[in-house]
């Protein structure tokens, strides 16, 4: 696979997926950046510079994911890397969780991950392309909290449709893994930096005593998206600072 192949990063306007492109750009592909936040994905893409273009998308939306891939292989031909990034979570307590949110929830964060890799995949093997899918998961696709069940349910689905579907497509040299990130400050833990007690909490269930940085993940994305990780499909890799390896709290 060429270093010019075409990469799509979704929900990369900013954070995880923002410093996912950032570090496929770094290894020269062209990146192009989607996002459902039409300003913030413009200005992220302006950010890297000439070889990025950028989407508007709703991973909710099946036909937007297909127009949305029509639109990048009309002008840069098929997707050879996909980083399935975007995600929601609208925490709430279990009890006041509605079935509209854990819907929501579900349709951007896994259905989206399925149509989006579907898509992918069928231009990848129209144009003869080994390509590599790389799902965003979480450590919460084995552990839970209990105000985000739906964000649980979804990531625990995103780990085991990296499974099936690397399966799947391996017949076509595609490769599909996934990253399972712990606490990395970006601004979903915007509260917890703002809590001194949250904080101490979360550094209870991390050996490593810090949360992560975005780019620490999209490290670990960049890699498995490229021919250093050529024997290296159906496999989710947890970038937790040891949190999976706990079975007691400081």
């Amino acid at each position: 696979m060429s270093k010019r192949t075409t990469a799509l990063v979704t929900g990369a306007a900013r954070g995880i997926g923002f410093a996912c492109a950032e570090a496929l750009s770094a290894e020269g592909y062209f990146v192009v950046l989607a996002d459902v936040d039409a300003e913030g994905v413009q200005k992220a893409s302006e950010r890297l510079g000439s070889a990025t273009d950028h989407v508007v998308c709703d991973m909710s939306d099946g036909a937007a994911i297909d127009s949305m891939y029509e639109t990048i292989e009309a002008r840069h031909g098929a997707v050879g890397i996909l980083v399935n990034n975007a995600g929601i979570a609208l925490p709430r307590p279990f009890l006041e969780t509605t079935e509209e949110d854990f819907r929501k929830v579900i349709d951007v964060n896994l259905v989206g991950v399925f149509r989006s890799s579907q898509r992918a995949a069928k231009g990848m093997i129209a144009a003869g392309i080994g390509g590599s899918i790389v799902n965003m998961s979480s450590v919460n696709a084995v552990v839970a909290i209990p105000t985000i069940a739906a964000y649980c349910a979804s990531k625990g689905g995103v780990m085991q449709l990296t499974k099936s579907t690397s399966l799947a497509l391996a017949p076509y040299g595609i490769r599909v893994n996934a990253v399972g990130p712990g606490s990395i400050d970006t601004d979903m833990m915007a509260g917890v930096n703002a809590s001194p007690e949250a904080m101490r909490m979360v550094m209870s269930r991390t050996p490593l005593q810090r949360m992560g940085t975005a780019r620490e993940i999209a490290d670990v994305v960049a890699f498995l998206a490229g021919p250093k990780a050529s024997y290296l499909t159906g496999e989710t890799v947890y970038v937790d600072g040891g949190r999976l390896g706990m079975n007691y709290t400081c």
